[in-house]
């Protein structure tokens, strides 16, 4: 794969705002200045220092406190199935959000600090992508929710992917080993992060997409959930488009005063709440039980 761009992220970094950008530079220097694209200024501190993206940074507060009113929302909903599987996925986007505050939020910080919330960022990213497919196999009853054994086998199958992927994230920003060393010589090629951080993720995102769509129209016979899964799907898709298509485009104009990372943020939010909406609504009381056992009541 030595003449393809599977694995490489230079261009990712140039014109996108990505915290596994942060991993492959050796200081403060900002992520898409060192990779040779329009660098993010923002609002000019002492010293230099800038915080560079204060539009995310309080969209980011904006998504934890939304989550937290969503899983309040959802344990007032005693009977709905998988109650308990959609709170550790908004527990896990509270995390993402978090961390983005410190990874391409812009907050000024140590390039060893940063490092380790871009790592974090990343574990959180595949996890709670992870925790949203395993909430789409629960909507199924093949093993029943809220049960010790349902969250059990959630928990420690994202703490997993948190641990491993967040190792690699950590080794590639630190260079403990030097296995997962990259450099721009080989324009950032990382096979590890690029697979664990780019393309998993978006395995998930589409089997749980399938799955759910399976579900709604198959056991449940309905078409009003699929409104809002398909709206959860569009912001999301709008929101990586910001990000990886549009941003570069936005910093130039703006005068390296904002980019696509803010929208990304935003629809990203917008995402999620459509998701627990569409949760919501296929956990109503009035859908019909499906034949042979589990249901929704």
């Amino acid at each position: 794969m030595g003449g393809t761009q599977f694995g490489k992220f230079h261009d990712f970094c140039r014109d996108s705002t990505l915290p596994v950008c942060n991993l492959f530079v050796a200081n403060n220097q900002p992520p898409n200045e060192a990779y040779g694209g329009c660098a993010l200024l923002g609002i000019g501190l002492s010293g230099g220092r800038h915080l560079s993206n204060l539009g995310s940074i309080l969209l980011a507060f904006i998504a934890i406190l939304t989550s937290l009113f969503l899983l309040w929302r959802s344990e007032r909903k005693k009977a709905a199935v998988g109650r308990r599987e959609i709170q550790l996925f908004l527990i896990g986007f509270i995390i993402i959000e978090i961390c983005e505050i410190f990874s391409v939020g812009g907050f000024p910080l140590e390039a060893a600090a940063r490092k380790g919330f871009s790592a974090a960022h990343i574990a959180a990213i595949t996890a709670t992508c992870w925790i949203l497919l395993l909430n789409a196999v629960v909507g199924f009853q093949m093993l029943d929710d809220g049960t010790p054994a349902s969250i059990g086998l959630i928990v420690a199958s994202a703490l997993a992917i948190f641990i491993g992927t967040g190792y690699i994230a950590l080794d590639t920003g630190f260079d403990w080993t030097g296995y997962f060393h990259t450099t721009a010589a080989t324009d950032y090629r990382n096979y590890a992060l690029y697979v664990l951080y780019q393309l998993i993720p978006l395995a998930c995102l589409v089997f749980f997409f399938v799955l759910e769509a399976i579900l709604v129209v198959r056991v449940l016979g309905e078409v009003r959930p699929m409104l809002y899964l398909t709206a959860a799907a569009l912001f999301f898709a709008i929101g990586q488009i910001f990000n990886y298509v549009i941003s570069v485009h936005l910093c130039t104009a703006s005068n390296h005063k904002i980019n696509g990372a803010f929208f990304e943020t935003l629809f990203t939010l917008l995402s999620v709440v459509m998701v627990w909406v569409f949760w919501s609504s296929i956990t109503e009381d009035d859908w019909p039980m499906p034949v042979g056992g589990g249901g929704y009541n």
